[in-house]
């Protein structure tokens, strides 16, 4: 039970300080803003649902495929790496408004490029047809489907994914999936309901500064734990 606990609170933590102004949130912020929040909640939820299981997955299998040693020596590389990797992020990155405008940008080319003329009727067309969906044609709307895959691809890769990995590696899989829906789930809703307001407030380089400190005492602790046979 103490080891569920562990990874739980890890992978909390670690997932908080990971997607608090992350480009991800960012995004869910501004798509909340141009569209139903239930959908886009629902879809940048359960991408981040389905990355964290499957990063849990990998890292649960990572002991079976090498020595447990060698995943405990990587796992502690990893933590201290993204803890530097995010302390250079605070310090020499480009400022909270630069990255705002940057996933700002990029949407509103995504957003022209794909509503056009469908963008003016789009309130009415709402309206018309919010009783009729069912829930089904809802969770596989184009707004839904849009909130899933950016969120997913924007997560790929990232470093809170790859500690995800890492963390499950180390310690209980199941107490890091739970942290990390949680954390995510926390996350991902207070972007979709504060919106831009809210995203425009979060000193970026704060969280990344606590995410780096708290990576690096991540692996610390992983260094001096003793390996489990």
């Amino acid at each position: 039970m103490s080891s569920i606990v562990q990874g739980f609170t890890k992978s909390l933590a670690m997932t908080i300080l990971s997607e608090i102004g992350d480009k991800t949130f960012f995004a869910a912020a501004i798509l909340a803003m141009r569209h139903p929040r239930r959908l886009v909640l629902s879809g940048c939820l359960s991408s981040l649902i389905v990355m964290t299981i499957l990063s849990a997955l990998v890292g649960w299998a990572a002991p079976n495929l090498i020595s447990r040693t060698w995943t405990h020596h990587i796992t502690t590389l990893l933590f201290l790496g993204f803890g530097l990797w995010s302390l250079k992020d605070a310090l020499f990155e480009q400022g909270d408004a630069e990255e705002l405008a940057e996933v700002e940008a990029k949407l509103d080319k995504d957003w022209k490029a794909n509503n056009g003329a469908a963008k003016n009727s789009k309130k009415v067309d709402d309206v018309a047809k919010k009783q009729q969906r069912s829930f089904l044609s809802q969770f596989f709307s184009p707004i839904f489907l849009q909130a899933f895959s950016i969120t997913f691809f924007g997560e790929w890769g990232d470093k809170s994914q790859l500690a995800t990995i890492g963390l499950a590696a180390d310690e209980n899989p199941f107490g890091v999936v739970l942290g990390g829906i949680l954390g995510q789930a926390l996350c991902t809703s207070a972007a979709v309901v504060g919106g831009k307001s809210l995203a425009s407030r979060i000193s970026e380089k704060i969280v990344a500064l606590s995410g780096g400190i708290l990576f690096i005492v991540f692996g610390i602790q992983s260094y001096l734990s003793p390996v489990e046979s």
